[in-house]
């Protein structure tokens, strides 16, 4: 938030939580979800989107309709081939789109496999302006119900983390979306983290910050704690790439040592000097994905090894 507006929005959530604790943790779950504006900021994210958006071009599209009454936008690369290939789901981050992980996108496209890109609720060509976890792994759901399951899913930030809580099944009634393998992006392994430190932004105290917590639990049927990527992958027993920047300031790089310590089968790969978005499309991260996801299953499981929680050199 902008230094005035974050002034305007703690004055207002003090004067809310002084008079009911509850209706100011219940505003402040909704501002929590609240997405931005899809219009790109600054002229590289122009010339980012509008790269995105002509890679995209001639796609099949799809309109995936949540159990909520949200909605997902869907595009299809290859869908017409014919012949055995490989099917991936490809899931962006908070506040971005599929066009901003265009070059991933056609590089696995190119391929020859099927490559299916969601555009989550509030986000790109989706409707809406609100997103949670939870309609972001039944958005995942929605995806595998219309085009069936998937050799690999890809997930950059939110995404990565929405892929693994999928892929456990952390969500009630919600089976799990779990693919043969998972490559993680600059993603975090848990979200209290995220709460927490939202909560302190906006200055909620405890009461307030208790009841915005407590939400979690209303909307998505688990509890905010429930939500541990990091723990579930090691339940899964998948390949998982962790692709992270020790200099991603958006989402700290000891996310990425968290899933390499509980996942026996992570292999972690540091892409440093990338930052958090830079290093969705770039060349050298691209090469170490397809990488990973041309390797046979046992070529994976034979190169798996325990990975030290220390930090890494590049």
């Amino acid at each position: 938030m902008a230094n005035f507006a974050l002034k305007v929005t703690r004055l207002g959530f003090s004067l809310l939580q002084s008079v009911s604790p509850p209706l100011a943790g219940n505003a402040a779950f909704r501002l929590f979800c609240r997405t931005p504006s899809k219009r790109p900021k600054g002229e590289k994210a122009r010339a980012a989107h509008a790269d995105g958006q002509k890679a995209l071009a001639g796609t099949e599209r799809f309109d995936l309709r949540l159990p909520d009454g949200a909605h997902a936008y869907a595009y299809r690369f290859n869908g017409g081939a014919v012949g055995m290939r490989k099917r991936y789901l490809m899931v962006h981050g908070w506040g971005s789109s599929i066009d901003y992980m265009a070059g991933l996108v056609t590089a696995l496209a190119a391929t020859g496999a099927e490559v299916i890109a969601v555009d989550l609720p509030g986000h790109g060509r989706a409707t809406g302006r609100s997103l949670h976890m939870g309609q972001a792994v039944n958005a995942i759901r929605a995806a595998e119900i219309r085009f069936g399951s998937f050799d690999a899913v890809v997930g950059h930030s939110f995404g990565g983390a929405a892929s693994m809580v999928g892929a456990a099944g952390l969500l009630p009634d919600v089976p799990a979306v779990l693919p043969d393998r998972l490559v993680l992006i600059g993603s975090p392994s848990e979200m209290q983290w995220l709460f927490k430190g939202f909560g302190k932004m906006i200055g909620l105290g405890r009461a307030s910050q208790s009841v915005l917590e407590r939400k979690v639990h209303d909307v998505t049927g688990r509890r905010l704690e429930d939500f541990d990527a990091g723990k579930a992958v090691g339940e899964i027993r998948r390949p998982v790439l962790v692709v992270h920047a020790e200099d991603d300031k958006e989402v700290s790089a000891s996310h990425a040592r968290r899933y390499a310590a509980f996942g026996q089968t992570v292999r972690l790969h540091w892409a440093n000097g990338l930052g958090h978005r830079r290093i969705v499309n770039a060349a050298p991260v691209i090469d170490t994905i397809l990488d990973f996801l041309r390797e046979s299953d046992f070529e994976a499981e034979a190169e798996i090894i325990p990975l030290p929680t220390r930090r890494a050199s590049s």
